[in-house]
């Protein structure tokens, strides 16, 4: 069974920092981008960050352009977004999707296996 498990979403101050976790299961991430993308209330989803399957290209919104990083570790087939100096514009579900790929994207078009989403809430 294909699943893609997001998980570290939580409340967290202005300024504070979080670690969101996909974790991976039923099949490989070898083959797979990987792209994280967030929903706030009222919004259309965003793209927010993506990795190709080696790890060697990365694409960030311009938003989170120094704040947001992005990583993957195929052994553990998970892929991990840090957040750092969070701001509350950046509250939202955030959901993590996976497509075979040489490359990535952070359109959502081509994405074909979503998780549930973790929700982050920036808020003092």
């Amino acid at each position: 069974q294909v699943q893609l498990v997001e998980s570290g979403g939580g409340l967290v101050q202005p300024g504070g920092s979080l670690r969101l976790s996909c974790a991976v299961s039923g099949f490989s991430l070898d083959d797979y981008a990987i792209g994280w993308f967030r929903q706030a209330p009222g919004k259309e989803r965003q793209g927010v960050s993506c990795i190709d399957r080696t790890g060697d290209e990365t694409h960030v919104r311009n938003s989170v352009q120094d704040r947001f990083i992005i990583s993957r570790d195929n052994a553990k087939n998970t892929v991990y977004l840090q957040m750092n100096s969070l701001k509350p514009e950046d509250t939202g579900i955030y959901y993590c999707a996976a497509y075979r790929a040489q490359g990535c994207t952070i359109l959502p078009g081509p994405y074909n296996k979503w998780g549930q989403g973790t929700r982050v809430t920036v808020s003092s």
